[in-house]
């Protein structure tokens, strides 16, 4: 009888950027792999890799956030950003085309922009929050005014010149439709019509609820 012998068959190898499982011998301490190990065991989805390239990089990427943005607590949002978005778009870094490191300073670079201009757009609303007068009817009384201001000074801004001008004279400077005619040179019959579109443009867009103003008389 002959004895028959089966070739042993190759383990296909896992599509890149799928989770690489790691033996209890292959799995060392972060300080114990080489940087081309890192990184390319984060390139093939290697969690514990993820982990070292945090351990060895993370100082890094938190002390050019710092630089960049004065604040602690949002260089270490952003260098928790950077690891996770390193980890998502794993599959689309090669580490023959570049350094790790060289990589995630890259991505630093992205995520303290988008830091930058989050803290822009904050100030933009409290500036003008603080610009809004909070002159309309019932806004002091709800803990949303400040909200609410803002919403209407950004559909102030969206309306025709006309309109806008009018109305803001109406809100911000406490002025007649009459006043505002002498104020502007404009017809008092104007006046009324740029008041009373304008108005039905902001209660389309913001809702009677939140406006509640009525026309000057």
């Amino acid at each position: 009888m002959t004895e028959q012998h089966t070739a042993p068959r190759s383990v296909p190898a896992p599509p890149h950027g799928t989770p690489v499982p790691r033996t209890r011998d292959e799995l060392r301490r972060p300080e114990q792999l080489s940087d081309e190990e890192v990184a390319t065991g984060l390139a093939a989805g290697d969690e514990h890799c993820l982990a070292a390239a945090h351990h060895r990089w993370g100082p890094l990427v938190h002390t050019l956030a710092r630089r960049a943005l004065g604040d602690e607590r949002e260089a270490e949002d952003v260098t928790q950003q950077v690891f996770i978005a390193a980890w998502r778009g794993r599959a689309g870094y090669r580490p023959e085309r570049g350094s790790l490191p060289g990589w995630l300073t890259g991505i630093t670079r992205f995520k303290v922009a988008d830091a930058l201009a989050h803290r822009t757009r904050r100030a933009e609303l409290a500036a003008a929050a603080g610009t809004v007068r909070s002159g309309f009817p019932g806004a002091a009384a709800r803990p949303e005014a400040v909200i609410d201001r803002v919403l209407v000074h950004h559909e102030l801004e969206r309306l025709p010149a006309a309109q806008r001008l009018v109305l803001r004279l109406a809100f911000y400077d406490d002025l007649t439709q009459a006043q505002i005619a002498v104020r502007t040179g404009l017809p008092l019959g104007t006046v009324k019509s740029h008041v009373r579109r304008g108005l039905l443009r902001l209660r389309d867009a913001l809702g009677p609820e939140l406006l509640g103003t009525e026309e000057a008389a």
